[in-house]
C-alpha cells in the first residue's frame, strides 16, 4: 500500500518552501487512527494501523510519491509583525485527491526541526497533540470547517518544555496549509511574481468557479480577496455559534481555504461570557470570544495589504479597490451570524427583530451565568413535544426568562415550521469538547499512559447532536473545582 500522492505546491518555485524530511523517532506507537478520514483520502485504514503506516505517520518512513517540504510564511502575531516564520515543527508530506474530488494536504506536526524552527526543537508534546486531535475532530462533527486528524502517535522520546513531557506526532489533514502569512511573506519582499503565482494557485485550488480563467491578474486578485473574506466570515460565525474561542488568530494561523487550524490555546466556553479568554499568552484579551469577528476583519485587511501590488497597477487605485472590498466584510459576517442565530432559536423565516431576539437570549445567559451549550440545547428541547434523550436534568431557565420565552413563542407561532424541533436539535449540540475533560484525558495519558478517556471523548464527540446512549458526563458542565481557566500553546 502506498499513499496516492498528487503534489501541486511543490510545483511552485523553491522559494516557497524548503525540502525537508521528517526526523526519525525512537519508538513510535499508535495512539489513534481515523479510518473514516483515511477512506476519504483513498488510504486503506488497515495500512494506516500497520507497522508501515505507523512509521509513516511518525516520520520514520517517507512513502513513495511523497515530496516532504516545510513551507515559508510570515505573520502578525498578537498584532506584532514577524517577517519570517514558516513550518518550524511541521512537514508537509504531500497531497492527495480525496474520493470527494477535493485536494488535501497530509502534514506531520511535531516531526522535527526545519530551516524555520527558530531555535525550537521541532517537536510536539503529547498534550497538544491530543487536544488538537480531540477538538479538530469534534469541530468536523459540529459542521465547522476545519483541519482534521488522520492519526496520532507517541515517539518514545521526551520533549522538554518546563520539564520533560512525552513526545508525539500528529498527522494533520487540510485542504491546504496556505495562510495569509504566506502572502505577507512575499509582499514584504516585494516579490510580485510570487504573489501572482500564489493568487493563481489558491484560486485554482479553492475557488475555481470564482473568476474566469482568462481574467487578468488584477481581477483575479480581487476575486481571491472577496472569496477569502466570505469564507472567513462564515468560519468565524460558525465558531461563535458553538462558543469556540480560537485563542491565536494570528495571520499565520488563517488558512486561505477557510478552515480552522492551530488548536493550541483554544477552548469552548462553558458559562456564557463574551469577554471569555483562555489563552495564557493573550494578556490583553485581543482574541476574546467577543473580539473574534473584528480580528477576522483586521486579518482580512492584512491580506488586502499584501495583495496591493497585484490588485491594480497603480498603488493608489489598488488601495481604493482593497478598501472597497474590505468594507463588505462586516455585512458578510453579519449575514452569516444572524443566519446562524436564527437556526439556533428555531426560526426558518426572516424578520427584522430576529437578531435582537437572539441577542436578548444571550444577554440573559450572561446575566444569569448559564451554560452556553446546554442552554441552547434545552431551548431546542422546549420547542416541541418529543426531544428524546434530553438535558433537562442538566439545564433549565429561571423565571427571569419568562418574558423572553413568551416573545420567542409568539415569534415561532408566526411561521409554519413543522420541523422546528428537529432543526434546532440539529443546530444545537448536546456535547462539546469540555475543557476539563480534555485536560483530564491529557493528564491520564501523560502521567499513566492511559488513553481510555481520550478515546471515549473522541468517540462521543463524533455524534454531538445525539444524546441517545451517551454517558451524561460528556454533556455536563464542569463543577466549580473542575473549571479550566487557561490553555497553553504547545511550543
Amino acid at each position: 500500500m502506498s499513499v496516492p500522492f498528487n503534489n501541486s505546491y511543490v510545483q511552485l518555485p523553491e522559494r516557497f518552501y524548503s525540502r525537508q524530511s521528517p526526523t526519525k523517532v525512537e519508538k513510535p506507537e499508535l495512539i489513534r487512527a481515523n479510518p473514516e478520514l483515511a477512506r476519504l483520502l483513498g488510504i486503506d485504514p488497515a495500512w494506516l494501523t500497520s507497522d508501515e503506516g505507523i512509521a509513516t505517520m511518525a516520520g520514520n518512513l517517507v512513502p513513495e510519491g511523497a515530496d516532504p517540504i516545510a513551507t515559508v510564511y510570515a505573520g502578525h502575531q498578537f498584532g506584532s509583525w514577524n517577517p519570517q516564520l514558516g513550518d518550524g515543527r511541521a512537514i508537509l508530506l504531500g497531497e492527495v485527491i480525496g474520493t470527494d474530488g477535493e485536494r488535501y494536504d497530509i502534514q506531520l506536526k511535531g516531526s522535527g526541526q526545519t530551516p524555520y524552527s527558530r531555535m525550537g526543537d521541532g517537536r510536539a508534546p503529547l498534550g497538544p497533540v491530543m487536544r488538537e486531535y480531540i477538538v479538530s475532530e469534534a469541530m468536523a462533527a459540529l459542521g465547522v470547517p476545519t483541519s482534521r486528524s488522520l492519526a496520532a502517535v507517541t515517539t518514545g522520546e521526551p520533549v522538554y518544555r518546563e520539564g520533560a513531557l512525552p513526545g508525539a506526532v500528529l498527522a494533520r489533514v487540510a485542504k491546504s496549509h496556505i495562510r495569509i502569512g504566506t502572502f505577507q511573506f512575499f509582499a514584504s519582499r516585494e516579490d510580485k511574481e510570487a504573489l501572482g503565482l500564489l493568487v493563481n494557485h489558491v484560486l485554482e485550488r479553492h475557488y475555481a468557479e470564482a473568476v474566469d480563467t482568462d481574467a487578468d491578474q488584477n481581477t483575479r486578485a480581487l476575486a481571491l480577496l472577496d472569496n477569502v473574506m466570505r469564507a472567513q466570515a462564515k468560519l468565524v460565525a460558525s465558531w461563535q455559534m458553538v462558543g469556540f474561542i480560537h485563542g491565536v488568530m494570528n495571520t499565520d494561523n488563517v488558512l486561505l481555504s477557510g478552515e480552522t487550524i492551530d488548536y493550541g490555546p483554544c477552548a469552548f466556553m462553558d458559562t456564557y461570557n463574551p469577554e471569555t479568554v483562555f489563552s495564557s499568552i493573550d494578556h490583553g484579551g485581543r482574541y476574546a470570544y467577543r473580539n473574534q469577528p473584528g480580528i477576522a476583519h483586521w486579518n482580512m485587511a492584512c491580506l488586502a495589504q499584501s495583495l496591493v501590488s497585484v490588485i491594480a497597477d497603480k498603488e493608489e487605485d489598488a488601495i481604493e479597490l482593497a478598501k472597497d472590498a474590505l468594507d463588505k466584510f462586516p455585512a458578510y459576517f453579519l449575514d452569516a451570524n444572524v443566519s446562524g442565530l436564527r437556526h439556533k432559536i428555531g426560526l426558518a423565516t426572516q424578520q427584522d427583530d430576529d437578531e435582537t431576539l437572539a441577542k436578548d437570549f444571550l444577554d440573559l445567559l450572561e446575566v444569569h451565568q448559564l451554560d452556553f451549550t446546554l442552554s441552547f440545547r434545552r431551548l431546542s428541547e422546549l420547542s416541541g413535544t418529543d426531544p428524546g434523550a434530553n438535558v433537562s436534568s442538566l439545564a433549565g431557565f429561571p423565571s427571569a426568562f419568562d418574558e423572553w420565552m413568551a416573545r420567542w413563542k409568539t415569534r415561532c407561532a408566526e411561521e409554519d415550521n413543522p420541523t422546528r424541533q428537529q432543526d434546532m436539535l440539529a443546530s444545537n449540540p448536546a456535547i462539546i469538547p469540555r475543557n476539563h475533560l480534555i485536560e483530564e484525558s491529557i493528564q491520564a495519558a501523560s502521567m499513566e499512559g492511559n488513553f481510555d478517556l481520550f478515546n471515549e471523548l473522541v468517540d462521543n464527540l463524533a455524534t454531538p447532536f445525539d444524546l441517545t446512549g451517551v454517558d451524561v458526563r460528556f454533556a455536563k458542565k464542569p463543577k466549580p473545582e473542575q473549571v479550566v481557566r487557561q490553555t497553553f500553546c504547545g511550543t
